[in-house]
C-alpha cells in the first residue's frame, strides 16, 4: 500500500479478530514509529509491545476509553522521556504506527495517555522507569470491523492565505 492511500484509509478499529499479528509485522511497525520526526532528532521514544493477554486486560481496565485493548491482540505502549517536545515526538510515532499498521492490513487505535491519571498506573504495570511520559496506548489487530466514520470535507476545512471569514458550524 502506498503512503497516500495509508493516509487516507486509516481508521480507527475497535474490534478486532482473535488472530495472532506475526513478530515481524509489529517490529517493521515499531520501525516505522521510530523513523517518525522528531524535535532536534531526539527521539525521546521507546515502544512497549504488550502481547500477552493477561496484561491487556489489564490495561484496558485502567483506561477509561481502551477497553478493547483487552481484545486486540497487540497493544503498543508509546513512552517518552520527559524532554521539551516529547508531546510532540511521541504524537509523530504514534501517528506512524497507525499508518504503518494501515499499510499492513492492519487496524489500529490510538488510546491517549499523556495527562491521562492511569498514565502512572500503566507506566509502574509495564515497569517502565520514572522521567519516561505514557504518550498512547494503540491497540493493533486483523480488524472486526470496517468503520466509515463521517469526515469533514476538504472544503469545510482549507482557507487559502487567511481565515475566510465565513461563519462555520463549530465542533462539538
Amino acid at each position: 500500500m502506498d503512503a497516500l492511500t495509508a493516509l487516507k484509509e486509516r481508521r480507527s478499529v475497535r474490534v478486532f479478530q482473535k488472530k495472532v499479528v506475526p513478530r515481524e509485522v509489529i517490529r517493521d511497525i515499531v520501525d516505522c514509529g521510530r523513523l517518525a520526526a522528531t524535535a532536534r532528532n531526539i527521539q525521546p521514544w521507546e515502544f512497549v509491545i504488550v502481547t500477552k493477554e493477561e496484561t491487556r486486560k489489564k490495561i484496558a481496565a485502567i483506561s477509561d476509553y481502551g477497553k478493547f485493548i483487552a481484545q486486540a491482540p497487540v497493544c503498543i505502549a508509546l513512552f517518552c522521556q520527559n524532554t521539551k517536545y516529547y508531546l510532540e515526538d511521541g504524537s509523530a510515532a504514534t501517528e506512524n504506527l497507525l499508518l504503518a499498521a494501515t499499510a499492513h492490513g492492519l487496524g489500529s487505535c490510538w488510546v491517549a495517555g499523556d495527562k491521562k491519571p492511569y498514565a502512572d498506573e500503566i507506566r509502574r504495570l509495564l515497569e517502565v522507569p520514572e522521567g519516561y511520559r505514557l504518550v498512547s496506548l494503540v491497540a493493533i489487530g486483523v480488524p472486526g470491523e470496517n468503520p466509515q466514520p463521517k469526515k469533514r470535507t476538504l472544503e469545510e476545512v482549507i482557507h487559502w492565505e487567511k481565515w475566510s471569514g465565513l461563519e462555520k458550524e463549530k465542533i462539538t
